[in-house]
């Protein structure tokens, strides 16, 4: 990859080629091109390596709702905060494989599940397990997150067929302690690591919208890319501010801030799917159009995410309707609406 810089007449010249460890200056400069010449650059990179009217579909239910002892100043699910969320018990394996059947049949390649843990216990295991090997079989690729693994834990997973785990950094190290106290961000990269070392492909990204810089923005998807390997799947998420949580009164992310963002993610990450992921339900079309431009080429789709509103299927389908997109089968290529 190249970095580009201008002179004062706005001629370009290219810059040393970045390395393959990418470098937060270079990243920068990068991010701060003028936007055209950065959404050309960005769209120019995904048609590279993907199909560029072809947009994954993935669906995401909470297997085990709130009660969580983490105190993610985001999250409605956290017991440290009067969000009002109730606790749930984790989900009876039957009735998760059947919501997987309905997502199957309305298009869904990929099934997520998460449950509010700050990491899951021994005993819940054999559950999750069956879980996973039972949405295999339906055809569709699995995806979990259960909060922090050990390395036995991301063994079992592995054993039972899981294809990704995922465990969101969030943001930078610098602004990480000003959102999440009870664990640290090494302690994020650690799950990753185990994850990765058990054979389970990576799904991690960050939240934009949280009072962070935008160099905290660049710096998250720099550490990301420069992961042994980097992320198979990077969701990047808008903050929906949850009343009682501790970024309640959080002020809206600038779009074209985000729609940068989501650019230079594919930039640095040129063969990752990048999921456009919370926030939707808050972004114009038009909004969405830039990212999909920009290199975004997943999504979830239903009514909710965990427990966010999300657009319903009804919206996603005219959208890809007026923007001329199509779901993503699983070996890459398109399916048919």
């Amino acid at each position: 990859m190249q970095a580009e810089t201008a002179d004062l007449n706005g001629a370009y010249e290219i810059a040393e080629p970045l390395s393959t460890r990418h470098r937060a200056d270079e990243a920068e400069i990068i991010y701060n091109l003028p936007f055209n010449d950065l959404l050309f650059r960005a769209h120019s990179v995904h048609r590279e390596n993907f199909d560029p009217n072809a947009v994954q579909m993935s669906r995401l239910l909470s297997i085990k709702t709130g009660g969580c002892a983490e105190d993610c100043g985001y999250c409605s699910q956290s017991a440290h905060y009067p969000t009002g969320l109730k606790a749930s018990k984790l989900m009876e394996v039957e009735r998760v494989l059947a919501e997987a059947r309905k997502a199957k049949e309305g298009g869904a390649t990929r099934y997520c599940m998460g449950a509010a843990w700050r990491s899951p216990k021994d005993r819940d295991m054999d559950a999750i397990a069956a879980m996973v090997k039972g949405v295999k079989a339906l055809g569709m690729e699995t995806c979990m997150t259960l909060g922090m693994l050990t390395p036995a834990q991301s063994a079992a997973l592995a054993q039972a067929g899981l294809d990704y785990y995922n465990h969101n950094i969030d943001t930078s190290e610098r602004f990480y302690g000003e959102i999440i106290t009870t664990r640290t961000f090494a302690d994020r990269l650690e799950t990753l690591s185990n994850v990765r070392d058990a054979g389970i492909k990576v799904c991690a990204g960050g939240i934009l919208g949280m009072g962070e810089t935008a160099a905290d923005r660049i710096t998250m998807l720099v550490t990301l890319a420069n992961l042994a390997v980097p992320p198979e799947s990077v969701p990047i998420n808008m903050l929906i501010p949850i009343p009682g949580s501790k970024l309640a009164n959080a002020d809206p992310v600038d779009p074209i801030e985000f729609v940068r963002t989501i650019a230079l993610a594919r930039i640095l990450m040129p063969a990752s799917h990048l999921r456009l992921s919370a926030g939707r339900s808050d972004m114009s079309d038009e909004m969405q159009a830039l990212c999909f431009f920009a290199g975004a080429n997943s999504i979830f789709v239903g009514d909710t995410l965990l427990t966010a509103d999300n657009p319903g299927e009804d919206h996603d389908s005219a959208l890809f309707r007026r923007l001329g997109l199509k779901p993503m089968k699983l070996d890459g290529g398109e399916m048919a609406p």
